[in-house]
């Protein structure tokens, strides 16, 4: 690995509206929702954080101030902590404040995904990047997603972005990808399609939330032009880069995956992480109780 293909910054879209989780997100953004008590995006940044991303870039839309609060200083709530001997977590707050660098970063107008991360353009620079979808978490204490992809990156020189095998007659919901295996099991990409329709999908690989990607995405993504739902799509920029002489790998992450943008998913992710916590025997008991009545009129 080269100093110069070192990860050290990563985007993370949060312009979205958030209109599976309304009225919820009405007025909080949807990537403030708690996972058990930790927002969304918390989780997603202490993952970045500790694959040793240093800056992280947020792409913003109206009415997101919080998420910038949040990773904020509030003296007023660690004094108040404090002067009530609650040291541990007053420290805890402040910690929140700085375990990463965060700019923020408008979207003006939603015009998708893909135009979502050009608008980190200016302050990524000329160097490679990862990028973390914050409905996406990836749960592994000892080895974070993003970092997985981002050693490929940096023995590489690829592109590398998260692959899962989707059920069959589910792969419109996704940007699909299709090739070989390398020695290290790892998919060197031909083939890429958004969402495509029903019966015309050239494998069950699915992209999901996590990418790293050289800095050459840049000028494939500012050439981009509104592709499918009318928006700039990331998979479109993505496709360009398989073709290139870098190239782009598929890579199967290892850790468990919750769609925390799905509200099916965003309880089992609650459920998941809740278990990992001091709550673990009450959970337990509280499935049982609920289950126990379930079937009950």
């Amino acid at each position: 690995m080269t100093a110069a293909r070192k990860v050290r910054k990563a985007v993370i879209p949060a312009a979205g509206l958030g209109t599976r989780f309304l009225p919820a997100t009405k007025a909080v953004p949807k990537e403030m929702l708690p996972i058990v008590d930790v927002p969304t995006i918390q989780l997603v940044i202490d993952e970045a954080v500790r694959a040793g991303i240093t800056d992280v870039v947020v792409i913003n839309g109206r009415h997101k101030g919080a998420i910038e609060d949040h990773f904020d200083h509030a003296y007023e709530l660690e004094h108040t902590l404090r002067e009530r001997g609650n040291t541990k977590l007053a420290d805890a707050m402040s910690a929140i404040s700085t375990m990463v660098r965060l700019i923020s970063v408008r979207q003006k107008q939603p015009l998708g995904l893909g135009h979502a991360v050009l608008c980190a353009r200016e302050a990524i620079g000329d160097e490679a990047f990862a990028i973390l979808l914050g409905d996406d978490l990836i749960d592994n204490d000892n080895d974070p997603g993003i970092a997985q992809l981002a050693r490929v990156y940096e023995a590489t020189g690829a592109g590398a972005i998260a692959i899962v095998e989707v059920p069959p007659g589910k792969e419109h919901m996704y940007g699909i990808v299709a090739g070989e295996r390398d020695a290290t099991g790892h998919m060197r990409i031909r083939e890429m399609v958004e969402k495509p329709k029903p019966g015309t999908s050239p494998s069950r690989w699915a992209i999901v939330g996590r990418y790293v990607v050289p800095p050459t995405i840049w000028g494939y993504l500012a050439a981009t032009k509104p592709g499918a739902g009318g928006e700039i799509q990331l998979t479109d920029a993505l496709r360009e880069v398989s073709r290139s002489p870098e190239g782009l790998y598929g890579v199967v992450v290892e850790g468990t995956r919750h769609d925390a943008g799905d509200r099916l998913g965003y309880l089992r992710a609650n459920l998941a992480y809740a278990m990992k916590t001091d709550l673990r025997k009450d959970v337990i008991e509280l499935c049982r109780e609920v289950l126990a009545t379930a079937d009950k009129p």
